[in-house]
């Protein structure tokens, strides 16, 4: 493991401090040999100078370890937020992409439901023209009833089956536009609340 190195900044600073600190007993102290007491000052002098530029260096190398790991920090957030706009960009163009969607079927609903109106309405009126049809038949059938038609009776016979099967197939068409036309109304709504959703 090697040892974190100190900043140019805080060498120069320890260099300056330890260069004033060995010109001062020089300038202070009178000419001759130095006292013990002045040399023990200048231990303390320099233990304490000592002291201090391992403590200002300690300071700073928390402080660095602290602005690095802020760094850090800030680089996970910025990170995370534009992980969470992404996700946000994507449910936006989704929900649109459905909102899209959804209108796009809401006008399909809404022209299979004039088709479907159109369709009833025509049923509608082939019912009643198979009504009006039924009654001249039973009309011509009593007027008929009594009279011998021969090969005409046979005739009529078929006729009078064929009006019939007509008339099941158009109720059973109209009974099958009805049912698509409440399954219609009944996807709208669905699609209604989906769309309030």
């Amino acid at each position: 493991m090697t040892a974190p190195r100190a900043s140019p900044t805080m060498a120069v600073l320890s260099m300056c401090l330890l260069c004033a600190l060995a010109f001062v007993p020089t300038l202070a102290a009178p000419v001759g040999d130095p006292t013990p007491a002045q040399q023990e000052e200048l231990t303390l002098l320099f233990h304490g100078a000592l002291q201090l530029g391992q403590a200002l260096n300690g300071v700073y190398r928390a402080t660095e370890t602290r602005l690095r790991e802020a760094s850090h920090s800030l680089g996970l957030y910025g990170q995370t937020l534009g992980f969470l706009g992404q996700e946000l960009s994507h449910g936006r163009d989704a929900a649109l992409k459905l909102r899209t969607n959804l209108l796009e079927m809401q006008v399909e609903e809404d022209i299979l439901k004039l088709q479907a109106e159109a369709t009833a309405e025509m049923l509608g009126e082939v019912a009643q023209g198979q009504l009006v049809l039924r009654e001249t038949m039973q009309r011509l059938e009593t007027q008929l009833r009594g009279a011998w038609l021969g090969p005409a009776n046979q005739e009529f016979e078929a006729l009078k089956a064929r009006a019939d099967k007509q008339s099941h197939v158009i109720w059973a068409l109209t009974g099958h536009v009805q049912r698509q036309k409440q399954e219609m109304e009944a996807q709208q709504r669905r699609l209604r609340q989906i769309q309030e959703r």
